[in-house]
């Protein structure tokens, strides 16, 4: 009943003014066995795309130096309209910027802050576009106990990161894409337990697995926007 899905290699620009952000996202994506390439300005970013048509995914600071925010997209995408492209969460400016990055094509947000061994996970299903996980949402890096159910099997593990439309499971044991599955858990200062059903929507051996919420009640997700939300702008630089 489970998988441990073996992932094809890919190449991965992480472009951020901070040594820090760039050498700790090349050194969870090439322990994971894929290619990183890192650079510090828009203008580095715009001459690696030119050269390397090997890019599969863009991890994007859209404040960079030289990079004119969402001006840059627009460069990206002239030069190559294949690659996807994930932005740094603490550097967007407010929830309608998110709108506008949304009709450019940005698959999604990752916190530039987040745990070294949360950084894969978070990225997994803009690696491999033909994922359903492709989710748009902005993610919070979460580890917290949770349940899940699937058929008359109970097993307990941690979350990896929550958005408003599933949670990641750091599990050595994932079930098989698309197994329905139930989640029961609660947030830090939760007012309640929170429970949904979901579909398995990613699985990885090394990682875990990811669950797209398929039903959940009014409250509960509002509970998760909240905390989501709460999370998102924090590290926004100036």
């Amino acid at each position: 009943m489970t998988v441990a899905t073996r992932l094809a290699r890919r190449t991965v620009l992480v472009a951020d003014d901070t040594a820090f952000v760039r050498d700790r996202f090349k050194a969870a994506i090439e322990s994971a066995g894929h290619d990183a390439v890192t650079v510090q300005t828009g203008q580095e970013v715009l001459a690696e795309v030119r050269a390397n048509s090997k890019i599969d995914l863009i991890v994007l600071d859209l404040r960079i130096p030289q990079g004119n925010g969402v001006m840059l997209l627009h460069a990206i995408r002239k030069l190559d309209n294949r690659a996807g492209i994930v932005v740094f969460s603490g550097t967007i400016a407010n929830a309608d910027e998110v709108r506008q990055l949304e009709t450019i094509g940005v698959l999604g947000y990752v916190n530039e802050y987040t745990a070294v061994h949360h950084i894969l996970p978070s990225l997994l299903p803009h690696l491999f576009p033909k994922s359903p996980d492709r989710r748009s949402s902005p993610r919070a890096t979460l580890g917290i106990p949770v349940a899940y159910r699937f058929g008359n099997t109970i097993a307990a593990a941690l979350t990896i990161n929550i958005s408003h439309g599933g949670l990641a499971i750091r599990t050595t044991n994932p079930l098989s894409l698309d197994t329905p599955v139930k989640v029961r858990f609660r947030l830090p200062s939760g007012k309640s337990e929170i429970e949904a059903q979901g579909r398995v929507a990613w699985a990885d051996g090394r990682l875990g697995m990811g669950v797209r919420f398929t039903k959940i009640g009014g409250s509960e997700q509002a509970q998760i926007d909240e905390y989501v939300q709460s999370h998102f702008f924090s590290n926004r630089k100036a």
